[in-house]
């Protein structure tokens, strides 16, 4: 019976931070150089899930994805335009508020 890692978080590894470098070359040793994804992430330490997303959204961005998925510029873009709609709901709220006080007071 193999020994499992004591922690909090299950027996899984820490959560680790790769460049876009490091995710473009694996990308790159699958897409261009016709590696298995399983070798791959074997060879660079990787978990096949995580290598698999990051190849996935290469396709997309290089146009060969499924059918409406969203590039990488497309989800950076919806994700500030959500932030930013969130800001002005905020904003928007805090005027009201501030209209209704305004309008209290003054009667």
């Amino acid at each position: 019976m193999s020994k499992m890692r004591k922690g909090n978080n299950g027996g899984r590894r820490p959560r680790r931070i790769f460049t876009p470098e490091f995710k473009a070359s694996a990308v790159r040793l699958v897409l261009d150089e016709g590696k298995p994804i399983s070798e791959v992430a074997r060879d660079l330490d990787l978990t096949r899930s995580a290598l698999n997303g990051w190849v996935n959204q290469a396709r997309v961005d290089r146009g060969k994805g499924t059918a409406g998925a969203l590039t990488t510029t497309e989800k950076e873009e919806l994700s500030r335009l959500r932030k930013e709609v969130r800001e002005l709901r905020m904003e928007r709220d805090i005027l009201k508020k501030a209209a209704a006080f305004f309008a209290k007071e003054s009667v």
